[in-house]
């Protein structure tokens, strides 16, 4: 393997530095507290830092409406403690990555002030109509909070565009000084350390709506421009881009067969079918889902998520498909969001069941591509509903009964940070890092051993995924090849115990329980695999005269 493709076997980790820690006890969480935090992310096995914007901002869209792309938010440090983090994550081997957020701007970016002005220079960064262009049943993304993409300046007396909120403004992408901008504001931020970008709506950002006819020529080109040059400023640095497409659609976005735009796209398709198999106890939909998703180069990547920082959508399910995930985990309407999405975490989905919260991440990690965790999920932490919308999610991580975040008292702590409770009693004081990093099988201890144990298999990462027929409708099992290694997986969606039986080669020797301690020895090159409810089981092939890793 080289180094130029870590994100091949990376583990990665998303968070916000304001919900994370803070270090002065102001309710607010910082840079300085998350580097103290670094040991614990480094401990946990991660090895790529995924930070959600911290940029100037007037925080009507938590930091996603940024005012100045160059810049620190004053809350949440300063440059010499970005730089800080930086230093202390790469000493401890985690790459920093952070949202690139380029297809709008805050109205209040100077840009946007100044570019109301029709003879300012600034006015054409953004997308702008004399008369309100005709739209269409679906155009708009947030429809609890807009009715139109167009939105009326009274000083320009011209209709701006905007795909999301009306105070975010979009860029116009097909104007040369915004591209040189973008690959300013990317050359800026390599320059100070970071090691690639998540790119937040990479399809909205590359659609030429509300341009002229051929304003965009080719709108991927954007992309390849940016890919280029950012490989010319760090060879190793990476784009993990935002795609939430058809499958058919996703190929485009990275780029030609030799790929060159996104290295990694994050696979929603996936993430979708997931719940949907968990909700039917059925594997079907996965592995539909997995043979739908098209070839991509060599040196692209899939990136997985059992959740994100976003309501969970589910908007490429059917609607019936849609209405059985709801009816499974969250028939509350309250709970539900836009009509295609849930603003829950995964263990109050499923009234705290560790065992499917534990299958869920051990197939995340499983399947073909890089993984990606949320920050609170390695604890099982939930959402919090009193705050609005799809940033119930975002609620402060739980390090203590006694802190949680920001604040100071557990009753604090459980109002804004509703814990997961169950049978098993899930309380504030268990839901923590604190008191799970003391328990030999907490969800915490099983999640360090699970990263531990996917940055062994490179075969995951690097290799090629072939589904096999598991003999049971409930039971999704595939193998892994790469070089001369093979990971065999099988996860299952009953809730009772039940038999898988895998067809596999003849001459293996042995499979190697990488997750438990009951190895396997193959007849014939078949081989059956008792699962319990939500069972999961991870083998290492070992065929004869082959030696492998414990």
């Amino acid at each position: 393997m080289t180094s130029d493709l870590w994100w091949k076997n990376a583990v990665v980790y998303c968070l916000d530095v304001e919900t994370f820690l803070d270090s002065d006890g102001d309710g607010c969480g910082d840079l300085v507290g998350l580097t103290n935090r670094i040991d614990y992310l480094a401990g946990l096995g991660i090895s790529c830092l995924w930070l959600m914007p911290f940029y100037p901002s007037k925080q009507r869209d938590d930091g996603y409406d940024i005012t100045d792309f160059y810049g620190i938010d004053g809350r949440l440090g300063t440059p010499g403690d970005f730089a800080e983090l930086i230093r202390t994550a790469n000493d401890r081997g985690i790459r920093v990555v952070a949202d690139l957020v380029m297809n709008h701007s805050s109205k209040d970016h100077p840009w946007f002030q100044q570019g109301r002005d029709r003879g300012s220079p600034f006015h054409d960064f953004y997308v702008w109509a004399d008369e309100k262009p005709p739209e269409k049943p679906g155009d708009v993304v947030f429809p609890d909070r807009e009715n139109s993409n167009w939105a009326w300046d009274p000083k320009a007396r011209q209709w701006y565009l905007h795909r999301f909120y009306s105070h975010q403004p979009d860029l116009n992408v097909a104007n040369p000084q915004v591209r040189d901008e973008i690959a300013q504001v990317v050359g800026y931020w390599l320059a100070q350390g970071l090691a690639g970008f998540r790119v937040d709506a990479v399809p909205f950002m590359l659609e030429p709506m509300g341009m002229p006819k051929g304003a965009l020529h080719d709108p991927h080109e954007l992309m390849r421009d940016l890919r280029r040059y950012m490989g010319r400023r760090r060879g190793d640095a990476i784009l993990m881009g935002e795609v939430n497409l058809a499958p058919d659609q996703q190929r485009a976005f990275f780029g030609d067969e030799d790929g060159d735009e996104l290295h990694m796209v994050l696979s929603f398709t996936i993430n979708q079918a997931m719940y949907l198999a968990l909700a039917r106890g059925d594997a079907t939909p996965l592995r539909a889902a997995l043979e739908a998703l098209p070839e991509i180069p060599a040196d692209s990547q899939w990136a997985n998520f059992v959740r994100n920082h976003d309501e969970l959508t589910l908007d490429k399910l059917t609607d019936d498909e849609r209405a059985e995930v709801f009816d499974a985990f969250g028939p509350d309407p309250d709970v539900q969001l836009y009509g295609r999405g849930l603003r829950k975490r995964l263990p109050t989905m499923v009234g705290g069941d560790e065992r499917r919260i534990r299958m869920m991440y051990s197939l995340a990690f499983a399947l073909p591509g890089t993984p990606v965790l949320f920050y609170g999920e390695e604890i099982g932490m939930a959402e919090n509903l009193d705050i609005p919308g799809r940033y119930s999610v975002r609620a402060p991580m739980q390090w203590s009964a006694e802190r949680h975040g920001g604040f100071s008292t557990v009753d604090d702590a459980a109002r804004l940070c509703r814990p997961v409770v169950d049978a098993d009693g899930w309380t504030p004081e268990r839901v923590n890092v604190a008191a799970q990093r003391r328990e030999h099988d907490s969800l915490l201890t099983w999640m360090e051993r699970l990263i531990r144990r996917r940055r062994e298999c490179p075969e995951l990462g690097w290799g090629r995924c072939t589904p096999l027929d598991s003999g049971h409708p409930a039971v999704f099992a595939h193998r892994a090849d790469w070089e001369d290694g093979t990971v065999v997986a099988l996860h299952s969606f009953a809730d009772q115990r039940v038999e898988a039986r895998v067809e596999l080669e003849r001459g293996i020797e042995e499979m190697v329980d990488l997750l438990g301690h009951e190895h396997v020895v193959p007849g014939d090159g078949a081989v059956t695999v008792p699962l319990d409810p939500f069972g999961y089981r991870w083998f290492r092939v070992r065929r004869d005269g082959q030696r492998v890793a414990p």
